[in-house]
């Protein structure tokens, strides 16, 4: 290619077009010239890949990642076609595609290929391909279950604090609360709910309960757990957008209050009897030993700090 480039140059710079006018490229350069870039042009093209090489996960799968390994739709479904049986031939399991939306034209190509919707998010959708004959798919479904918190407030003159949503139509009052964010722990989120709702500080005493239920938001089940905050600040600041009113109630006020949700009130009646025991649900972030990421533990301690020497790694 280095070589077309200089006789290019040689017969048509600046310089000597000016010398000579009427010097024009040889037919047989020219034939030169033209075989020379169908030959380079070849040689580009069977050196493109032929499968795709995705990254291999410890099931034995692989992930291709369409911004990672772009693909002509013209060459896109040969390709696929013998990546899959490289994969067959290697023994390989569930294959996974994530396609971008600048690549989203490979979807009905792999649809045809046998691929299924795993899940979608703003940006992309996953597909999946079960490789084995002889074994059944375990490739799991997609989330299913959505997170949320509550917070149990009480300040030091035996006070709750409350809420009432703007766009809930039934009088009511319940605890702040709500969706914990992606890769947000149970009791950063309950604080961060807290203060976001009604502007007060709060800090992590105890987790008091977890309600689960089923075929809520999007046909998903539901984990809602309820944390005992220790409030820091006492003023409060609702979030206009959210919140149409709140307040310091006294506790024994919300108890017997016609508009507070009968879980509610069990909920409050968890934290007065978490306040007569040596016990409460403490947390711990550690490193998992195998696969290197972070977790969180939660687990029964005593409140005086007795057994504080044993907490999990």
């Amino acid at each position: 290619m280095r070589l077309l480039v200089n006789i290019l140059f040689k017969f048509f710079h600046p310089c000597s077009l000016s010398q000579n006018t009427n010097r024009r490229l040889p037919h047989t350069v020219l034939r030169n010239v033209v075989a020379l870039m169908a030959t380079n042009s070849s040689i580009m093209t069977n050196h493109l890949p032929t499968t795709f090489s995705g990254r291999l996960d410890r099931f034995n799968g692989v992930t291709v990642h369409s911004e990672s390994e772009p693909c002509n739709i013209s060459d896109f479904g040969d390709k696929v076609d013998n990546s899959i049986k490289k994969w067959r031939d290697d023994g390989r399991r569930g294959i996974w595609f994530k396609v971008h939306l600048d690549q989203s034209d490979w979807v009905p190509v792999l649809v045809k290929k046998g691929f299924r919707y795993h899940h979608a998010k703003d940006d992309f959708v996953m597909m999946y391909l079960w490789l084995p004959v002889e074994e059944n798919c375990n490739i799991p479904p997609y989330a299913h279950t959505m997170i949320g918190v509550g917070a149990v407030v009480i300040n030091d003159q035996n006070k709750i604090l409350v809420v009432s949503e703007k766009y809930y139509q039934v009088p009511h009052w319940k605890l702040p609360g709500g969706y914990v964010e992606p890769g947000e722990n149970l009791v950063d989120a309950a604080i961060r709910e807290v203060w976001e709702e009604t502007g007060v500080e709060t800090e992590f005493q105890t987790v008091l309960t977890l309600r689960q239920g089923h075929y809520g938001m999007f046909g998903c089940s539901d984990i809602y757990t309820v944390i005992s905050l220790k409030p820091l600040s006492s003023d409060i600041e609702k979030c206009e957008r959210e919140i149409d009113k709140c307040m310091w109630m006294d506790v024994d006020e919300y108890l017997k209050h016609p508009n507070v949700h009968e879980l509610n009130r069990f909920f409050v009646q968890k934290y007065l009897e978490y306040l007569k025991k040596n016990l409460k649900i403490d947390w711990h972030h550690g490193i998992h030993q195998v696969l290197k990421k972070a977790y969180t533990v939660y687990y029964i301690t005593s409140t005086d700090g007795d057994d504080k020497n044993q907490k999990p790694c």
